[in-house]
């Protein structure tokens, strides 16, 4: 597996981009569409928290590589998505730490993202296999793991703690080399369906 470096990664009107201080507003301002924060099986911070948010996640380097999510057209910051967990022995790592503004629900932004940092680790980093994890309450995080076409591992069982104290189950998915290049055609085409639209300005939704 190649070292992860700071990268800037674009496609389909998103651009990601090493996360940095000078994106603390856009960020505060993505968590604030939709009170993410309030959201149990996240960890998505609260707007006074987002700083420190940053700077942890650059301090946690290099086992996580931070991004922020950009729109293109508008500039504006939608949310952060990471490299985690990250083992050059085996060729592997994980995407995750992954929250977007409410009003990119059912958009093509998480799509977009996924194919970016797959595409990366499979294609330049040489990664053996890319991992997910998620609450085993987030179902919606589950659903969309397995649209990409995610293996789903198993249940890791009392394992980790969630904003609000009690402890969650966590489901974990995987992406094979060897199934990388399927999936990667299945995105594209999904991609490919949908033109880039205008996403809805902060505090609409899509739902």
């Amino acid at each position: 597996m190649n070292e992860i470096a700071p990268i800037t990664l674009a496609l389909h009107g998103i651009r990601l981009e090493p996360l940095a201080p000078h994106h603390a507003e856009g960020l505060r301002a993505a968590a604030s569409d939709g009170q993410l924060w309030q959201l149990r099986v996240t960890s998505v911070p609260e707007p006074d928290q987002v700083e420190q948010y940053i700077f942890k996640a650059i301090e946690m380097r290099p086992s996580r590589f931070a991004f922020a999510v950009i729109d293109i057209a508008s500039g504006d910051v939608l949310g952060s998505t990471s490299y985690h967990d990250v083992l050059p022995a085996v060729g592997r790592v994980e995407i995750g730490y992954t929250w977007y503004a409410k009003r990119c629900q059912r958009s093509h932004v998480n799509t977009t993202c996924k194919l970016l940092l797959l595409a990366h680790a499979f294609e330049t980093l040489d990664c053996a296999l890319v991992g997910f994890r998620t609450d085993n309450f987030n179902h919606a995080s589950q659903a969309a793991i397995e649209r990409l076409g995610a293996k789903k591992d198993g249940v890791l069982r009392h394992h980790a703690l969630r904003r609000d104290g009690t402890v969650r189950d966590t489901v974990m998915y995987s992406i094979t080399r060897g199934e990388w290049p399927e999936i990667a055609a299945h995105l594209r085409y999904k991609l490919a369906q949908r033109p880039i639209a205008p996403l809805p300005p902060p505090g609409d939704s899509l739902c």
